[in-house]
């Protein structure tokens, strides 16, 4: 018997909790099991800018996980999964994973996606970057972590919000190798 596909999603309270709650949705559709862990104040992000709260965001995943339990599966490398996508990504979770702090479980478990040299996917939001951020990128990149903010494609002549996050949400499965994932490829002129 094989496992099912594992993807581990992370919320922090970065602006785009949007980004978060449509992988997990996608995830759920495409078969892909999901843990999350939610910040206190990715909780408090989503609640003001989807209306959610902490009940009806847990229930968008398989399995919630708190920030304190760091003896939860996924702060063990024996747990396998296929990748850890933390969407949206604030400057302080992108500093704690920079400097492997792994001081709650979010942060721990994507120190866990690095040392098993797992896809770990960074979906960082800030505007404009200081060199902290930009230095804390260098560094995550050079552990093998994937810095992708979630800035949108025009060519493609999205017609609303949701076509943006829908097609960004697409990039990133598809960059954590979720076969089904469909982005919309660039086509030439």
């Amino acid at each position: 018997m094989t496992r099912p596909r594992r993807l581990i999603i992370g919320i922090t309270g970065a602006s785009g909790a949007v980004y978060g709650v449509r992988l997990l949705q996608r995830a759920r559709e495409l078969g892909v099991q999901t843990h999350l862990v939610a910040t206190p104040a990715g909780i408090l992000n989503a609640h003001h800018e989807l209306g959610l709260d902490r009940t009806a965001l847990e229930a968008l995943a398989d399995q919630a996980h708190a920030p304190g339990d760091v003896g939860a599966c996924i702060a063990s490398g024996s747990f396998m999964t296929d990748a850890m996508v933390i969407a949206p990504c604030s400057m302080k979770t992108l500093a704690a994973v920079a400097h492997g702090l792994g001081d709650n479980l979010l942060t721990r478990a994507a120190d866990v996606t690095l040392k098993e040299r797992r896809r770990l996917v960074l979906m960082v939001r800030e505007t404009p970057f200081n060199l902290a951020h930009l230095r804390n990128m260098t560094s995550v990149t050079e552990m093998g972590g994937i810095v992708f903010p979630p800035l949108p494609a025009f060519y493609h002549r999205p017609q609303s919000i949701e076509d943006l996050v829908q097609d960004t949400v697409e990039r990133v499965l598809s960059l954590v190798q979720i076969e089904q994932a469909q982005p919309q490829s660039w086509q030439g002129l």
